[in-house]
């Protein structure tokens, strides 16, 4: 389903042409509660970057959704060294900025805001940093077509008619109906999350994404 038809199939179900910037707004709303809502095997990509010394703070792409796994990397040895995820509280008190001892090659990460991570311990020289990731797709409304319209288009439709009808304050019968097939049709991609899919993600491949920048990024 392509975003032509999914607007059409929502205009169908609820008998009612919608501004385009209102039904945008139900499609890409619908779009953000399913990715927050399950991790996707197929919707996962690696970046590499640079990681720079005396600073722990590390970007992140703009399409992060969430980690998979966060790997420091020597330049010289070429070790990979996978960072423990750790709350940021744990990597402020352990690892001090008015203490030089304390610089050395990264174990831990946190998420500090939605753009960058902390690092644990602050790095004592130069790194390169690989980042497996969940990403965010370009939406429908954008690219005309979508990973969700090809794979699991009635997740979509319900998702968007869903959000139309609380919107608009529609009957609690329409929201209920609205909200089951939604949940039905969640079913599907939850499998697939829960690595219920038959395809191999390790023999098909990642896209790898190298990325430049003199402050640490990725």
């Amino acid at each position: 389903m392509n975003y032509t038809e999914l607007v059409a199939a929502i205009q169908s179900y609820t008998e009612d042409e919608y501004p385009t910037a209102d039904v945008n707004l139900f499609i890409q709303q619908a779009e953000e509660r399913i990715f927050n809502s399950v991790q996707i095997p197929d919707l996962r990509k690696n970046v590499t970057g640079n990681i720079t010394a005396g600073n722990k703070y590390l970007n992140v792409p703009s399409d992060w959704l969430a980690t998979f796994s966060l790997a420091v990397i020597d330049t010289t040895t070429n070790e990979y060294t996978y960072l423990l995820n750790k709350d940021v509280n744990f990597i402020r008190e352990s690892y001090p900025d008015t203490d030089d001892a304390f610089q050395k090659k990264p174990e831990y990460y946190a998420v500090f805001d939605d753009t960058t991570f902390i690092l644990g311990a602050t790095p004592d020289v130069a790194y390169s940093a690989e980042l497996h990731y969940y990403y965010y797709p370009q939406s429908i409304v954008v690219a005309g077509t979508s990973w969700l319209g090809d794979n699991f288009d009635s997740t979509l439709l319900y998702g968007s008619l869903l959000e139309a009808a609380t919107y608009l304050k529609a009957d609690a019968d329409t929201i209920t109906n609205y909200n089951n097939r939604y949940k039905e049709a969640m079913d599907l991609i939850q499998n697939l999350g829960e690595g219920k899919n038959r395809r191999d993600a390790y023999r098909s491949g990642q896209a790898r994404i190298p990325v430049k920048g003199t402050r640490g990024t990725v």
